[in-house]
């Protein structure tokens, strides 16, 4: 076993049990949360590693790094989540990969991504990106729709050709009210996703919670957490 396979094996196992504790002392089932490990950054050598390890889902958030990994693990079972922030010049390509796209925040994105689905005659999922530092009807820092544009935006890509709407998705906003509470933040994220669930059942992804929060993700009743750092290590360039 290479040195790299031995570290992301350790690491992995480490994020396993983390999941599994959070999970156990919220009650649930440890099935009831997907790992999508955020490989951005690293090469295509490590999902390859990652993917022998049992991993099936991955993310990316820039589409110049991801175009050309997702083209080399081609082959891999795995399903392709893009989570930065995307301009609609960069649409045509990253709906080529990309089985979800968790970062739909304004209606000319979701007009692109359907477009872009169309063309390329697939079905791509999507998550509103809900900003818990923004105005009602604002945007976020890092992205995101305000909490008053959720609604909208669901019926948008509900009825747009090529999409799916599957859940709701946010980072932990470091300004504003939710700033450092992540597991409130959290657990706002789920009553919007339970409000949205009355008028789409189907939708009922909600991801939330990265390195630092995934328990507090996991108790609040996330679906789905985001982890690259305890994965990965930490990414060259950031300490």
């Amino acid at each position: 076993m290479t040195d790299r396979k031995s570290q992301l094996t350790a690491n992995l196992a480490e994020v396993e049990e983390r999941i599994a504790a959070a999970c156990g002392a919220a009650g649930r089932k440890r099935e009831e949360v997907t790992l999508i490990v955020v490989t951005k950054t690293y090469p295509a050598s490590d999902v390859r590693i990652l993917s022998e390890l049992g991993v099936r889902h991955v993310a990316e958030n820039r589409d110049q790094d991801a175009a050309p990994k997702a083209a080399d693990c081609a082959d891999l079972p795995l399903t392709w989540h893009f989570v930065g922030q995307l301009q609609t010049n960069k649409v045509r390509s990253v709906v080529s990969y990309a089985d979800v796209v968790q970062s739909v925040d304004r209606p000319k994105l979701v007009t692109a991504l359907s477009a872009g689905a169309v063309r390329a005659e697939r079905e791509l999922g999507c998550l509103i990106q809900v900003a818990l530092d923004a105005e009602e009807n604002g945007r976020g820092e890092r992205g995101g729709v305000g909490p008053g544009g959720i609604e909208e935006l669901a019926g948008l890509v509900a009825q747009a050709p090529g999409l799916r709407l599957d859940g709701l998705m946010t980072v932990a906003p470091l300004t504003g009210p939710y700033a450092g509470r992540q597991q409130a933040a959290f657990e706002r994220l789920m009553e919007f996703s339970t409000l949205m669930r009355a008028a789409h059942p189907a939708a009922n992804m909600v991801s939330a919670g990265m390195s630092a929060d995934l328990e507090q993700a996991v108790a609040a009743g996330a679906t789905h957490v985001r982890v690259g750092t305890a994965v990965l290590g930490v990414r060259p360039g950031l300490g």
